[in-house]
């Protein structure tokens, strides 16, 4: 079975991926290559030429430069001295988690004579279900220490769907940038490139974390980050092909080759149910009982009993989990295909973990029968409240 796109709301890519694509939309980015070994490294130096180059790791996480993972060099066997240093060197940073992450690749870059760091991103708002502009004079560093610290300094622009991006929020944002006369003329292309990138790439997110205007008063996307929708992901088999599976959660990355959504978290009850909405809810009612969820899986709608059975294995791949609380409320999908899954799971499994089952709905006599016919160790809930009670303390 192939790999098919990530489950769970976003994609992330590279840095040296997003630049590529910007620069499909005129935006003014730096030159550089990709590299996967030193050799590619010194390689890449050596063809952009010049005196200055910059290292970069390229991982899925914000705070590179403080973690060591971005180097200005000022020749290339400096260049060759922190590619053998970066590559495949753990780092570790505020959105890496303690365990951090493997470097597997670096982006060598032209050095660039930096004036002024600007910040500019475009989002979705979920209050106003808008395309909105973020644009704060404040560059170089976290846009969330920007708003505690300054947040005056933030603007926040919501663009109209029918009239698009106008010349007016153009002006706004040159305001808050604090550009000069000659460099705001450049406004219009480089924000008009992004606000196109995002809209027809049906990107999430898309931030320019320092827009630099340089000594000559150009602007120039020095660092750049993109997500991307993945429900919309089926429109873009070129965006879908930047996915890097390394930088992604194993257990995730199987979950999407089944069409299961999946995200580990912290706790010690596994989570099995059919519906993100009604798995928010089991995860804040075993809270409420004083448990801790060690994972959201939804299995759709539409699973069958392999899907389940896999959806174990993934929870079960969490070596924290101490039981499994499974929660169905059939409609469109029948207990009593959930219930053979269930039990079809826990016998090849070998499941020796306590496991509460909940199910309301469709066919769910026969559910019932199924689970109480079958000699394993189910405990059945009548209800969600009495079937958290029940795990969290069978897991106690």
């Amino acid at each position: 079975m192939g790999c098919g796109p990530p489950v769970g709301g976003y994609m992330n890519i590279h840095e040296h991926q997003a630049k590529g694509l910007l620069a499909g939309f005129g935006v003014a980015v730096p030159r550089g290559t990709a590299a996967f070994t030193v050799d590619e490294a010194v390689a890449a130096a050596t063809d952009l030429g010049g005196l200055v180059h910059v290292v970069k790791a390229q991982i899925h996480a914000g705070g590179r430069g403080k973690a060591g993972g971005v180097k200005v060099v000022k020749s290339v066997e400096e260049v060759r001295e922190v590619a053998t240093e970066l590559l495949g060197k753990t780092l570790v940073t505020h959105q890496t988690g303690p365990q951090g992450r493997e470097v597997q690749r670096l982006y060598i870059e032209e050095g660039c004579d930096i004036g002024d760091e600007l910040y500019l991103s475009i989002l979705v708002d979920r209050g106003t279900s808008r395309v909105t502009i973020i644009a704060s004079s404040e560059g170089g560093m976290d846009i969330e220490e920007v708003a505690e610290t300054n947040p005056e300094k933030i603007l926040s622009l919501g663009i109209d769907p029918a009239t698009g991006l106008q010349p007016h929020h153009i002006r706004r944002i040159a305001g808050v940038l604090g550009l000069s006369k000659d460099t705001a003329k450049q406004l219009p292309g480089f924000l008009g490139g992004l606000y196109r990138a995002f809209n027809e790439l049906d990107a999430s997110l898309l931030e320019i974390n320092p827009l630099v205007v340089t000594g000559s008063g150009d602007l120039l996307a020095l660092d750049a980050k993109m997500s991307f929708d993945d429900n919309a992901l089926y429109r873009h088999p070129d965006v879908l092909a930047l996915r890097d599976l390394a930088e992604e959660d194993p257990a995730e990355v199987r979950a999407s080759e089944f069409e299961l959504n999946y995200i580990k978290l912290d706790g010690n009850i596994g989570c099995m149910v059919n519906g993100a909405g009604l798995a928010m809810a089991t995860m804040d009612i075993i809270q409420l009982q004083g448990g801790s969820p060690a994972n959201f899986l939804d299995v759709g709608g539409s699973a069958t009993a392999e899907r389940v059975t896999e959806a174990f294995k993934i929870i079960l791949s969490d070596e924290n989990v101490k039981g499994i609380l499974v929660n169905i409320f059939g409609g469109i999908m029948r207990c009593d295909i959930i219930a053979e899954g269930v039990v079809s799971a826990a016998r090849s499994l070998g499941l020796d973990k306590p496991l509460v089952v909940r199910l309301e709905g469709t066919n769910v006599e026969e559910g019932k029968r199924i689970m109480a016919e079958s000699g394993l160790d189910i405990i059945a809930a009548d209800n969600l409240a009495d079937a958290a009670a029940k795990i969290v303390a069978a897991t106690a």
